[in-house]
């Protein structure tokens, strides 16, 4: 992705999740294209970097908030990460410096899980034990249990234990479900038209696709 001129102007994406989505664009499109891969975590992003292809990324540690000046033709938020943004002030931010980043007739495009199906009831033990070995760690047995739900605030807690030393390491995290007609009008008030809201491929009613467009 970008800072000049460069044809088609880029493809932002955020987060970087471990390079894998930042990367399929890079793989796939000319060589003048430039591709930005935006995470919070400088861990995650240390890892894409040793991924085939993560060369042809720009990487940033960080949100939307800390993007350079741009002028792109996408812009993307993957795996939920819309949700993931959870604080109101800090959504509204992200919308608004997307919008600032693309250039006219440039879109953004994202998913968020569909209240309506009630993911978060099935985030037990039961359902998501595994145990997963990964070489020069051993077994690593992990589950995801639900902490607490208030309102659209939806809390879980992933815990990882290693059979090499009985560690065992958790992860807390929350998610704001919010619902379709909600994210609407917050991409209308921040000047988007929004073309689409439609189901995610192979997951009709779990997820919606928001396809919205700088005018």
């Amino acid at each position: 992705m970008p800072p000049g001129e460069r044809r088609p102007g880029g493809i932002p994406r955020s987060p970087a999740r471990s390079g894998r989505t930042a990367r399929s664009p890079a793989e796939e499109a000319d060589r003048e294209t430039e591709v930005i891969g935006v995470d919070p975590a400088q861990a995650s992003i240390d890892v894409a970097r040793t991924k085939p292809g993560s060369e042809r990324v720009r990487w940033i540690c960080g949100d939307a908030t800390d993007l350079p000046p741009l002028h792109v033709d996408l812009a993307t938020m993957t795996a939920n990460v819309a949700q993931a943004i959870a604080d109101p002030q800090t959504w509204q931010e992200t919308l608004r410096r997307t919008h600032e980043a693309l250039r006219p007739g440039g879109h953004l495009v994202f998913e968020t899980r569909n209240p309506a199906d009630r993911a978060w009831e099935e985030w037990t033990r039961e359902n998501s034990y595994r145990v997963t070995e990964i070489s020069g760690v051993g077994s690593v047995e992990s589950w995801v249990q639900l902490t607490a739900v208030s309102g659209p605030l939806v809390t879980f807690r992933w815990t990882y234990k290693f059979a090499a030393d009985g560690s065992v390491l958790t992860s807390d995290s929350t998610l704001r479900f919010r619902e379709r007609e909600e994210v609407r009008q917050d991409l209308v008030a921040h000047g988007y038209v929004v073309d689409d809201i439609r189901d995610a491929p192979g997951r009709p009613g779990k997820e919606l696709v928001f396809l919205a467009r700088r005018p």
